[in-house]
């Protein structure tokens, strides 16, 4: 999936994202500032939660609530190795029928099992923005 897309277009592209993966593990990579936080919150408010979305950078991880399910929003950005995600229980997180978004997941990929939706974005123009999902 490649698709250019601005931010008017947004929850429009989150639809396309959740329709077009399998599984239930998204993995964000980008630069800081390309809108992998804004796409997250429509694919949050796509999946039918009400909760308030926001980058969980100091906490790690921020939970929202669909009607029987969770959504487990990570930010490994300011993880230093391995050991310290396997101390929050990362490998939990990663085994549960929950959907789980994970921004920087750079730091875990020992651990992923390869049937997470890798979601690249990148800045093509002041206002246009590429995502492209494997």
């Amino acid at each position: 999936m490649n698709i250019i897309y601005t931010i008017d277009e947004v929850e429009q592209v989150a639809k396309q994202l959740i329709s077009y993966t399998s599984g239930r593990t998204l993995l964000f990579y980008g630069d800081m500032g390309v809108g992998k936080t804004t796409l997250i919150k429509a694919i949050v408010k796509t999946l039918g939660s009400n909760d308030d979305v926001s980058s969980p950078t100091f906490s790690i991880v921020n939970e929202y609530k669909l009607n029987e399910e969770k959504i487990f929003h990570f930010d490994l950005y300011r993880i230093n190795d391995l050991e310290e995600a396997y101390n929050f229980g990362i490998e939990d997180y990663l085994d549960s029928d929950n959907w789980i978004i994970i921004e920087w997941p750079d730091i875990i990929e020992p651990i992923l099992s390869g049937d997470e939706c890798v979601i690249k974005l990148s800045i093509q123009s002041e206002n246009k923005r590429q995502l492209i999902a494997e």
